[in-house]
């Protein structure tokens, strides 16, 4: 009889998870590459783990693409960078990969689309590249002061969840919003992510809609 309220708090807490995870959709399915369009690089720069895990060696420079274009929706992933050999926090650290939104039109290294920057520098700063248009209302002070508080570590995983609403784009990670603006054009399309460089991984890849 003692054991009851363990019970219940055990299930209240996986009832917890599962409301925190309603209405997302992994965007991983399997270990074969193939799942994706890869741009740049090969089956070579890219392995999958069996839990969903996405390793990149960063290099040559390319992106991964799902197949699938998609409007209004809420991406969420983890990323971490692997941490260098001898690297001490400090040290200088080049770590570079983003996060590709709305991609159109060519696919090529780089595509028309909004990036939202996975550098380790300036991890999730919004903006538009080749051809695309996206306007962040936020300072690079304020955002600088943002990315102090929130990204971790080299080594350590961040989880980050990018907004797509309309022509609006939120970025938050680790639940510290980073950036947020509007008039995004194109405002739908393929969704990719970077090697850039640096080894990275990434985990917990997963959409939801907001239709």
């Amino acid at each position: 009889m003692r054991r009851k309220p363990v019970f219940a708090a055990i299930a209240a807490v996986g009832l917890m998870l599962l409301a925190a995870d309603e209405g997302f959709k992994p965007l991983v399915k399997g270990t074969n590459p193939s799942q994706f369009q890869l741009v740049g690089f090969g089956a070579d720069t890219i392995s999958i783990r069996n839990y969903g895990e996405i390793r990149l060696t960063g290099k040559p420079n390319g992106y991964f693409a799902t197949k699938e274009s998609y409007k209004n929706y809420v991406v969420q992933f983890e990323w971490m960078y692997e941490r260098p050999e001898g690297y001490n926090e400090g040290d200088k650290f080049n770590g570079n990969s983003g996060l590709l939104v709305h991609i159109v039109g060519e696919h090529k290294v780089w595509p028309k689309c909004t990036e939202v920057q996975l550098a380790n520098s300036d991890a999730g700063h919004a903006f538009a590249i080749n051809g695309a248009k996206f306007v962040s209302k936020v300072g690079a002070d304020e955002r600088k002061a943002a990315q102090k508080k929130a990204i971790k570590p080299v080594g350590e995983w961040n989880l980050e969840e990018v907004t797509c609403r309309g022509d609006e784009i939120i970025c938050t990670i680790n639940g510290v919003e980073i950036d947020r603006g509007n008039g995004a054009n194109p405002s739908e399309g393929q969704i990719g992510l970077q090697s850039e460089g640096a080894p990275i991984r990434f985990r917990n890849l997963k959409i939801k809609s907001l239709d």
